[in-house]
């Protein structure tokens, strides 16, 4: 860099490239190329290496093997490097000077805030599981509420960034390093938590502060159990450059790799994007569909899908003049009645218990442990619930869903979970989709305002992206309910809300079918070069536990993510990895919840081993986060690191 920083790179590349240059491809993140992400790198990179393209995979400054410290999320420095790695890139004797990011989450995001800054080497972005809005749709915040992940995302790069770099590719520096980075990352929890409203914090970074600053061709793409879709719509229909949107029914992961299934041959259909961007070769690309999109058949209620079965559907734009809107009304004592149906208007109350969101599953899956929602009749006992009759006719939505919400609260402070589940005959229910408000947020986030207690209002809250078919004899179900933990924090004290039935309506993104459109779009097979030659040294362990003591009526949600230990073969090198997670509250006591977490990593070869430990507890009183962390960092069986935070954080209206 120009500043005299380092950073480690992997390239692979035709063999020919320096006599004959090929364009780049950048994936720019801080999850460590030498080990980490070395399984997922082999199997993408080397196979558009074959096709054609110098793919790079850039460690972030301070991650990995790079030198310096990472401080936080998408740093002007971390763009700012980027933009340097991205001119180096195109100066190489073997890059034709034309240049390319992907990335997924992490590199998903930067790709799209480099991309903003527009330098002219950088011709196109294919941008998975990434926002364009960094407080409104990320991991941090759902309608102004505090997630959960907030915390587990905060965990992870805690471990993270208490990694030290690899001897053999830094040499004797590698314990400066280290400790340089131990004592130097802080305590991103903290640094967040003092953000919990949308102010400059979280503009910075956020592409949707000015869509025409991105003047480069975007293809974005998510899956439907992945928490990032909705920018994919964003995306689609503000920015004014060419653009594909693409959503399947995965998780978290590469659309190849893609969980639940069907995977699909995405490293093909990113050939055919760089042929056209980087390389001017016409490959009819866009002549594809705007969107496409898995439209996915009613399933019965599961924590995990290997499968899930539909179709592909595609929108020549978005928004779609196809998409069509019908409205429900809510009636007393608990229907949903047609739109143009008179309804008289009734009050009805809600005050859930702690124990709705129990079995929600992670605002964002992974798919490495069960935690997709379970069977929402679990939740549905601590909600207002609203049911249709059993539809006559199949009924396809895609895009959001709106409720329409008058309401009154008699505190200051409260929130809204909406869900919209799919009940089959049998009364199984499955969450289609859902929505969180926090009702200081009724306005927006920029300014929050406490309610009035007894005051009416009417809100609008917004249900994720969905591509979803009710089959004919299958029921909606709309389900309301004031608290969602642990997938978002509870408000400071129980708020019993008024719902004024017959004003409150939900508006349904109705497609029509059309078969013959649709069938025209399809994906290849998966491929990819062969993975990387690993051994498990240790069997790994995931589970989701829920555990209840009568007793003391305290509840348990546990997470288990135990990747073992495993033999990464080319570099010699033994990696561990193990994270746990509690989430519990104690009766009807809106203070008592409380998140903990446990992470282990470890690394080891020959003479060489390191570990690092690292805890973080969240709790909360009426006025203020609580927060106590440790890290503990191990040479062998002599702890060399060690340190605690205890920090008190004001609550927000949250």
């Amino acid at each position: 860099m120009s500043d005299g920083t380092r950073l480690a790179a992997r390239v692979w590349m035709p063999e020919d490239a320096t006599a004959d240059p090929v364009p780049a491809i950048l994936e720019y993140i801080p999850y460590r190329r030498r080990d980490n992400t070395r399984m997922r790198d082999d199997v993408m990179h080397p196979y558009f290496a074959a096709h054609g393209y110098a793919c790079v995979r850039v460690d972030l400054r301070g991650s990995g093997d790079s030198e310096g410290v990472l401080l936080d999320e998408y740093l002007q420095q971390e763009l700012d490097d980027g933009v340097e790695v991205i001119e180096w890139l195109a100066a190489q004797a073997w890059c034709s000077g034309q240049v390319g990011m992907i990335g997924i989450s992490w590199g998903g995001f930067n790709g799209l805030q480099i991309a903003a800054m527009r330098p002219p080497e950088l011709k196109a972005v294919v941008t998975v599981a990434s926002t364009d809005d960094r407080y409104a749709d990320d991991v941090h915040h759902m309608g102004g509420c505090l997630l959960g992940d907030n915390l587990s995302w905060a965990s992870t790069m805690f471990a993270f960034n208490s990694l030290p770099p690899d001897p053999d590719i830094v040499g004797d520096r590698w314990r400066e390093m280290w400790f340089e980075r131990l004592r130097g990352s802080g305590l991103w929890l903290q640094k967040w938590l003092e953000h919990q409203r949308r102010d400059e914090y979280w503009q910075h970074g956020s592409v949707c502060e000015d869509w025409d600053a991105i003047r480069c061709p975007v293809m974005a793409v998510s899956g439907w159990t992945d928490g990032y879709t909705n920018s994919v719509f964003r995306l689609l229909e503000n920015l004014r450059v060419p653009r594909l949107g693409l959503v399947g029914p995965w998780s978290h992961k590469y659309p190849h790799q893609g969980v639940p299934g069907p995977a699909i041959g995405f490293l093909q259909e990113c050939l055919r994007w760089w042929d056209k961007w980087l390389k001017d070769i016409e490959t009819d690309i866009m002549d594809e569909p705007m969107l496409r999109a898995w439209m996915q058949y009613s399933a019965p209620p599961t924590t995990f899908y290997e499968r899930r079965e539909g179709r592909w559907v595609g929108e020549r734009q978005w928004p779609s003049p196809e998409i069509r809107s019908r409205e429900l009304t809510l009636a007393r004592p608990g229907t949903l009645e047609p739109g143009e149906r008179h309804i008289d208007e009734e009050s009805m109350w809600i005050q859930s218990p702690l124990s709705v969101g129990i079995f929600a599953g992670k605002w964002c899956s992974y798919a490495a442990t069960p935690d997709l929602p379970h069977d929402q009749r679990e939740e549905d006992g601590g909600a207002l619930v609203f049911n249709t009759g059993r539809l006559s006719e199949p009924l396809e939505i895609l895009g959001a869903c709106r409720l329409e919400l008058a309401v009154s609260a008699d505190r200051p402070v409260a929130m809204v979970a909406v869900r919209l589940s799919d009940v089959a005959p049998d009364d199984k229910a499955t969450r289609v989709t859902y929505g969180l408000l926090n009702l200081t947020h009724r306005h927006g986030s920029e300014q929050p305002e406490p309610l009035r207690p007894g005051e009416r209002y009417r809100v609008s809250v917004k249900l994720n992206q969905i591509a979803h078919v009710f089959p004919t004899g299958h029921r909606l179900r709309l389900s309301i309910s004031t608290s969602y933990w642990p997938l978002a924090w509870p408000a400071p004290e129980p708020a019993r809300l008024t719902i004024f039935t017959g004003s409150s309506r939900l508006v349904l993104p109705e497609r029509p079918r059309r078969d013959d459109e649709d069938a025209l779009i399809d994906f290849p097979p998966a491929e990819g070069a062969r993975p990387t030659p690993t051994e498990t040294v240790e069997a790994g362990r995931h589970k989701w536990r829920v555990i209840r003591d009568l007793e003391t009526d305290e509840t348990t949600l546990e997470v288990i993510n135990d990747d073992g230990t495993t033999y990464i073969g080319p570099a010699n090198l033994e990696m561990q990895r193990k994270a746990l997670e509690w989430y519990s509250y104690r009766g009807y006591d809106y203070l008592s919840p409380k998140g903990e977490t446990l992470w282990e990593r470890g690394y080891r070869r020959e003479d060489w081993s390191v570990r690092t430990v690292t805890r973080t507890r969240l709790t909360a009183t009426k006025t203020h986060f609580v927060i106590h962390a440790e890290l503990d960092a191990w040479e062998g069986n002599k702890r060399v690191y060690s340190d605690n935070w205890d920090e008190e954080i004001p609550r927000d209206l949250v």
